[in-house]
């Protein structure tokens, strides 16, 4: 069986944020397939501080992984009966994540997938942004060079006025204050626009204003290195 574990997306809030089964199954599975060694060390730790790291295996699967290794970080769950947790860096495997991967081939391979509760950007982004919740679309990263960047915000500012669907998108959190500026420069006032930034941390910021408003504010928020997500609907 392979379990897909959420992580939290702030550091200490695992308390508040992780159901039971997600803690009980971090507790007892012997092996674990994750995006970052360092951060799942860590995260297995916090949560389950009885257990030994070094009588845990752990097997690194990322977006630079082959399908190759993919299959073959697996074959220890058809060999018998072990069972397997996936990890994410932070937030749910396989939703923007490298975890993708390893529920496809699990299906393949005929193993059980079993999806656990926890917290996502992306969802709670679009819960609180009071944006269309029945249509929408996460585009992960925008271009890095600027004209690409632009044109694809003139896009995705037509698909949600056309199609009356919210077009969610994440950043670098080092540019984030250039991709709000972009935003605010270049799309129609009319236009609404949500930034979520430190989802679940005491320091959250989450709102959302037509861009003719934000255009007005006293004072943009601070974004510099905060991990963020932007929407955009009519």
């Amino acid at each position: 069986m392979l379990y897909l574990l959420p992580t939290p997306l702030a550091d200490g809030t695992a308390p508040q944020v992780l159901p039971p089964q997600v803690v009980a199954a971090v507790a007892e599975l012997p092996y674990f397939l994750v995006e970052n060694l360092r951060t799942a060390r860590r995260f297995v730790k916090e949560v389950a501080p009885h257990r030994v790291i070094e009588q845990i295996r752990f097997e690194l699967i990322d977006k630079d992984s082959t399908p190759a290794q993919v299959k073959a970080a697996l074959a220890p769950l058809l060999a018998g009966n072990l069972a397997a947790g996936v990890l994410s860096e932070a937030g749910c495997p396989g939703i923007a994540d490298p975890g993708a991967a390893l529920a496809q081939e699990a299906h393949r391979l005929g193993l059980v997938v079993r999806p656990l509760v926890g917290p996502s950007s992306i969802l709670l982004a679009l819960m609180g942004s009071g944006l269309n919740g029945q249509r929408f679309a996460f585009h992960g990263y925008l271009p890095i060079e600027k004209a690409g960047r632009l044109a694809a915000l003139k896009a995705l500012e037509k698909d949600a006025a056309r199609l009356d669907q919210s077009q969610l998108f994440i950043e670098t959190p080092y540019r984030n204050d250039q991709l709000l500026s972009d935003l605010l420069t270049h799309l129609q006032p009319a236009t609404r626009l949500c930034v979520a930034a430190d989802l679940t941390a005491p320091t959250e910021y989450l709102r959302t204003l037509p861009v003719a408003e934000w255009r007005r504010l006293p004072e943009l928020p601070a974004l510099h290195k905060r991990p963020a997500v932007f929407a955009l609907g009519r």
